[in-house]
């Protein structure tokens, strides 16, 4: 990207000034090193996002920006609904609810590493990856409406974990508002076999050793030690949430909602619409069944670590989301508004003292889980009280992808990937070797410094930086 094309507000904080059609400026937190090889079309989608009628504050960027369907990857954007605000699919994504959740297992490296293989061995064999991957349950029609309604709650009813577990995860583990009855047959017959599955593309379980410490008073707040292991799950809503995507993509740009669209790819309705409506109830479905979703392979970890480490304890640090629409009171300029907070690709984060954060983790702020690629490291950050004022309490959510898929599959192949990494001792497990090439850590931009720019931005604090050990990738 052109730096030309932008003004630098801070040294990690760039507009696109507010002109033509834009109702709002554009704002890319960003080095000068992301930006510049940011791809243009970053630019171009930021500021089409604030073209959309009823956007408040700024169309945001986060760090680990990149083009996407719409919105970019990393976009952030808020409606208010009273002055004719938008709720667009584009802008929370085809994976719903895509998210990570982060385990402490209780255990040190040294604990691991004389079973590192047969522990591998056993995640792989009882984690379902890779395209069209089936759970060991299959819902029928009133077990998937009651999914729908309960997300991790429902889980957790049917012996899949615990209470403890609900206070970690965002909303407690069940979205309001969800309308099971809004998601199409098409969506839930897509369903019906994937719960507790991975998934594929940038999907993953990894077994992870905290490497290096920042900030030893919210670590000590999080549980977290030098050389602890962790768990860290990254998937989403399957099946589901990428037919709701699709299945109201294709209603909202149809005409009859009166929007002029800078880009087919926003495709939006009002919030007050009926469209808008029940749009929100479908999507807040999918949000409960990414939830039950991580929820069930929680259940399924532990069952694993229960033969192969059985002094593991394996509690739920936290579980976030980075695909959503909330609604959330914010403060612009004096006044408080309830806006409908979009994320795609970003991370909520909360500041310390935020009332929804869990008693026990509100003194330090909201765990921020940002994933890294398969042989780079993963992050776990805090939620800062700047964050609220600079991008309605958001930030990155991982590297973000430096070249498509396609490219990474032309450039290497799985095995080459794997041994690669074997040698660094990382131990890989997948079931397709073209989705370990497209997903080569190369392929994504340096986690590194997407994190330092998070946190010069001010969006998040650096707690404790993850080293991968085992990797399940779908």
């Amino acid at each position: 990207m052109d730096l030309t094309l932008l003004h630098r507000r801070r040294e990690h904080e760039w507009e696109i000034p507010q002109r033509g059609q834009m109702r709002v400026p554009a704002i890319l937190f960003a080095s000068e090193a992301l930006l510049r090889a940011m791809d243009l079309k970053v630019y171009q989608q930021a500021v089409n996002v604030a073209k959309l009628p009823g956007i408040v504050g700024a169309s945001y960027a986060m760090p680990d920006a990149h083009w996407g369907y719409g919105f970019p990857i990393g976009g952030v954007a808020a409606f208010d609904p009273d002055e004719g605000g938008v709720v667009s699919a584009g802008g929370v994504g085809f994976d719903i609810s895509c998210g990570v959740r982060c385990l402490l297992t209780g255990l040190k490296r040294s604990d691991v590493l004389g079973v590192a293989r047969e522990l591998a061995d056993a995640l792989y064999a009882h984690i379902p990856a890779g395209v069209g991957s089936t759970g060991a349950i299959t819902l029928e029609a009133s077990e998937m409406q009651a999914m729908l309604r309960g997300g991790a709650r429902w889980a957790v009813e049917r012996g899949f974990g615990t209470e403890a577990d609900l206070e970690r995860i965002e909303e407690r583990g069940q979205m309001p508002g969800a309308e099971p009855d809004a998601v199409s047959g098409q969506a839930k017959r897509r369903q019906r076999d994937e719960m507790g599955t991975l998934g594929s593309g940038n999907h993953y379980l990894e077994v992870q050793e905290a490497i290096e410490v920042f900030d030893e008073g919210r670590a000590r707040a999080f549980g977290l030690e030098p050389a602890d292991v962790l768990v860290m799950i990254h998937c989403g809503s399957r099946g589901l949430g990428h037919q709701i995507g699709t299945d109201f993509l294709k209603r909202m740009v149809a005409p009859g909602e009166g929007i002029a669209l800078p880009d087919r790819e926003l495709a939006c309705a009002p919030i007050h619409s009926e469209l808008g409506r029940t749009y929100l109830k479908a999507m807040r479905a999918g949000i409960n069944c990414a939830l039950a979703n991580r929820q069930m392979l929680t259940h399924l970890v532990r069952g694993v670590f229960a033969q192969v480490l059985p002094q593991a304890r394996l509690s739920v640090l936290y579980d976030v989301s980075h695909n959503t629409c909330k609604v959330e009171e914010h403060l612009v300029g004096v006044r408080a508004r309830k806006l409908y907070v979009h994320r795609k690709g970003a991370t909520r984060a909360l500041g310390p003292g935020h009332p929804e954060l869990p008693e026990a983790l509100r003194p330090a702020g909201q765990p921020v889980l940002v994933g890294g690629s398969m042989g780079t490291a993963s992050y776990i950050l805090a939620g800062t009280e700047q964050s609220e004022s600079h991008a309605f309490g958001s930030a990155c959510h991982g590297a973000g992808r430096a070249m498509s898929r396609h490219e990474a599959a032309r450039t290497w192949r799985g095995r080459q990937v794997i041994d690669a990494l074997l040698a660094r001792g990382i131990l890989i497990r997948s079931p397709s070797m073209r989705g370990v090439a497209e997903e080569a850590p190369d392929a994504y931009k340096d986690v590194t410094e997407v994190v330092n720019a998070t946190e010069a931005a001010g969006l998040a604090r650096k707690v404790a930086r993850l080293a991968p050990l085992i990797c399940i990738k779908g």
